[in-house]
């Protein structure tokens, strides 16, 4: 179990990237959403793909259709409860992944297992993932690809 944010974060800044690594060391980032289902906040809960009742869901930072990162740097978008993909507008629910339109119509985003404790605490629970850093993947805090060089 890893320590990854609090409830109040991801809805202050409308999502949360972070980067996980699978069991086969091929890297992936997750996004944190607020889900707001309306449901009061339970004590401690696994999110094991099913809605939420903590106010918030993680889910692969890609779109079904064509793998188009939600958040590339800026936060996902989202209107109305929705993660919007940046590339169809295809429209995904934040608490169930869902989507019933568009180009990624009747898909649903893969989910990542987390845990949110009475403190309004979210961990990483997923057997699957283990967490390698906060940020996208390019964002590992290695020197910057920026230089002040020019020819």
């Amino acid at each position: 179990m890893h320590k990854l944010t609090t409830v109040e974060t991801v809805h202050e800044e409308r999502s949360w990237l972070f980067t996980v690594q699978d069991r086969h060391g091929e890297r992936e980032e997750v996004i944190l959403v607020p889900c707001d289902d309306g449901v009061e906040q339970s004590s401690t809960s696994s999110q094991n793909g099913n809605r939420s009742d903590d106010g918030v869901e993680a889910w692969i930072n890609r779109c079904t259709h064509e793998a188009q990162r939600f958040d590339t740097g800026r936060g996902v978008p989202m209107r109305d409860g929705q993660l919007i993909c940046p590339r169809h507008g295809s429209l995904f629910d934040s608490c169930s992944g869902h989507c019933d339109n568009g180009e990624a119509a009747d898909t649903t985003l893969p989910s990542v297992d987390i845990t949110v404790h009475t403190d309004g605490t979210v961990f990483l629970t997923d057997d699957d993932a283990t967490f390698v850093h906060e940020g996208g993947i390019d964002d590992d805090g290695g020197p910057d690809s920026t230089s002040h060089i020019s020819l």
